[in-house]
């Protein structure tokens, strides 16, 4: 743990008795004293408050002073539209490298004048690379460092955020704003990734704990780890990168075509233009030959990632592999996902391969769990 970084938030979780293990370079609480199925659980039926402060925030200023030219160069790196993207909205992007797959995925806001990007923290080196590299002088690409990011979670978390800050009632889905909370700004989504209604916030690094701790004396609000994180996003059907999307899967792979905008689409007013644009917008025609897939194993048993799928429960070669896989505490039985031939229907039964035996499960859609945004 001696060369991992640490988020502000480090001596809070400590307090409150976190277990800290590695991730994307950060020393990170991966559960408290509530434990995993308790703590996902109450994000269920609550509001749970996650320490993303890993998670990298970066401005794109335009020289122009306009913000579509900072849209049109970031287009020239995502396949969505940027462009129509409203001050005041967010949306869910990809990076893509030429071959189509995903160098990373973000979450990328209209702010009136200039862009805010959440990338991943694995990825934040890299990503600041790229886009300082191929946006040119037109704009300034600058890492946010002196900010912490919380999320809260659940069906509570409008009513625990509205305490402090009673304009979030206001927001909807996808929503971004700067707001005040004693006398610090507070840049605000209304989004996640548990599946629930729930909230991003970016608050000064010098009044993190200080913000964190208010909500955590609300009744409703618990401090969540990564374990439980985890089971709440692959219950929701969402993505992990470096998991379930990296540089060999295609945004149209991924089941991520909902991402790719008409603009940017063949025949849009701005169709392709991005890197790998030949491959990702023929399968957006013609279909991938494989497809991120839902399964659910029958009995008990997780499938795991890295487990091997087969078409029949004896013989042949593996078919696929498990992405993502694990115990759904709010549906009470395993679920997974896996890469598989995209012929391959919903209901189908194929089998994994979990210890040396193989075990069926049915493809199933996705999320496991419904969401619950405020639309």
């Amino acid at each position: 743990m001696a060369d991992l970084k640490r988020t502000v938030l480090h001596d809070l979780h400590l307090r409150l008795g976190a277990k800290m293990v590695p991730f994307a370079g950060y020393e990170m609480p991966v559960q408290y004293p509530m434990g995993v199925l308790k703590e996902h659980l109450h994000t269920r039926t609550a509001a749970g408050l996650f320490d993303v402060s890993h998670m990298g925030q970066v401005l794109i200023a335009p020289a122009s002073g306009s913000v579509e030219d900072a849209a049109l160069a970031l287009e020239t790196l995502v396949p969505v539209d940027v462009l129509g993207l409203a001050a005041g909205r967010q949306r869910y992007a990809m990076f893509t490298n030429d071959e189509g797959g995903i160098l990373d995925d973000l979450m990328v806001a209209n702010r009136g004048d200039h862009l805010f990007l959440v990338i991943n923290a694995a990825c934040k080196e890299a990503d600041v690379a790229h886009m300082r590299a191929h946006l040119g002088a037109g704009c300034d690409v600058g890492e946010v460092t002196d900010r912490a990011l919380l999320a809260l979670q659940g069906p509570a978390a409008e009513l625990a955020l509205a305490r402090l800050v009673p304009e979030v009632a206001e927001m909807d889905f996808m929503d971004v704003g700067i707001r005040n909370w004693q006398g610090v700004e507070l840049w605000i989504s209304r989004s996640g990734y548990t599946g629930e209604d729930g909230f991003e916030i970016s608050v000064p690094a010098h009044r993190a704990e200080a913000f964190a701790e208010t909500l955590l004396a609300m009744e409703e609000v618990a401090p969540i780890g990564l374990g439980a994180r985890d089971s709440l996003r692959l219950e929701a059907g969402l993505c992990l990168y470096g998991h379930d999307i990296d540089e060999t899967t295609s945004p149209v792979e991924a089941g991520l075509n909902w991402a790719i905008q008409k603009a940017r689409r063949e025949g849009g007013a701005r169709a392709g233009g991005f890197p790998g644009a030949d491959r990702i917008l023929r399968e957006l025609t013609e279909g991938p030959s494989r497809r991120r897939m839902g399964l659910r194993p029958e009995g008990r048993a997780p499938m795991r990632e890295g487990t091997e799928i087969y078409a029949a429960a004896e013989g042949g070669a593996p078919i696929g592999r498990v992405t993502s896989g694990g115990y759904g505490p709010s549906i009470e039985a395993p679920m997974a996902m896996a890469y598989l031939p995209a012929d391959i229907g919903e209901g189908a039964t194929v089998w994994g391969d979990v210890r040396g035996r193989r075990l069926p499960a049915t493809v199933s859609p996705m999320p496991f769990q419904p969401t619950r945004y405020k639309r």
